[in-house]
């Protein structure tokens, strides 16, 4: 796959290499736009072309979750995509919907080839492929939230980098003769009106100034995610180094609330070489975690 070169918003565009057909390819096809297409339905043929050979799209025009989906029939390159998703989970199974046409929901299933001690640098090789995906194709400054929260600014200069624009949700899960494989569950908001965002620091890439086809998104996100994939077994402090470089958590005073009722409170240190968030000393897991929240002072 061919990614086309990164345009300033509004538009995206990616260029393919494969002649157009039935079946999903398509040749020399660029996915622009200028105009809001966000409530365009998905077509299959784009969603193929645009994911390209390595990748097998399956698309649901309304489904409940595309992580369970994926995670019924987990074979290694499958995407499965939801135009309208009704009851996606996110982190420690919370619920959220999102209206009609304005979100990217889509669920890949990869097959990481690592070691059990390495798996949870997973999901921060998925918020860094997020980042530089949407980066690349839309134009917009991205940052990470530890441990995957995908951060965009306001077009306005007010508080750079400070609206969640994207979530992930990753899953052990095992395929039909035992092999583990990762479901990466991704939330993309496309083209939310501040009225349908789900809390006060959300955000959508349409806010941050990137009018852009959720198709094109989604090639952008896939090209990033194999490449960050691949490259883990052997440049993972590569990796880290990226995902720490881009991680505005590190350096502020954080509140980490922990699933026993209790809280950790200090400065954000660092992020150690298995991924973990470094609080006042303490190494916490993101598996560990009920939410990180910046600290007041004086609270």
């Amino acid at each position: 796959m061919s990614l086309g070169t990164s345009v300033p918003s509004p538009g995206c565009a990616l260029t393919l290499s494969t002649p157009c057909s039935t079946s999903g390819s398509c040749a020399n096809l660029v996915v622009v736009t200028t105009t809001p297409p966000a409530w365009s339905p998905l077509e299959p043929s784009v969603l193929a072309a645009v994911a390209g050979p390595d990748w097998t799209v399956r698309l649901h025009p309304v489904a409940e979750s595309t992580n369970a989906l994926a995670a019924a029939d987990p074979v290694a390159g499958t995407v499965v995509v939801a135009d309208h998703q009704t009851a996606g989970r996110g982190r420690l199974d919370r619920m959220w919907e999102t209206p009609p046409g304005t979100a990217l929901t889509f669920s890949a299933v990869l097959d990481p080839g690592l070691p059990d001690a390495d798996w949870p640098l997973l999901p921060l090789a998925a918020a860094v492929a997020v980042a530089d995906g949407l980066r690349r194709c839309t134009g917009v400054d991205t940052g990470l939230k530890w441990p995957n929260d995908v951060l965009v600014g306001d077009p306005a200069g007010e508080g750079l980098r400070d609206g969640k624009v994207a979530g992930i949700l990753l899953e052990r899960v095992a395929t039909a003769d035992g092999k583990p494989v990762a479901v990466v569950g991704i939330g993309v908001n496309v083209a939310m009106t501040p009225a349908q965002l789900p809390v006060p620091t959300a955000t959508s890439l349409l806010l941050a100034g990137a009018n852009v086809d959720r198709s094109a998104v989604l090639g952008a996100i896939l090209h990033a995610l194999s490449v960050e994939v691949a490259g883990l077994a052997t440049e993972r402090d590569w990796l880290l180094q990226r995902y720490r470089d881009a991680c505005t958590t590190l350096g502020h005073e954080v509140r980490v609330d922990l699933p026993n009722g209790n809280a950790v409170t200090g400065v954000a240190e660092a992020i150690d070489e298995h991924g973990r968030l470094v609080v006042a000393g303490r190494a916490i897991g993101a598996g560990d975690v009920v939410h990180v929240r910046p600290q007041r002072p004086g609270a």
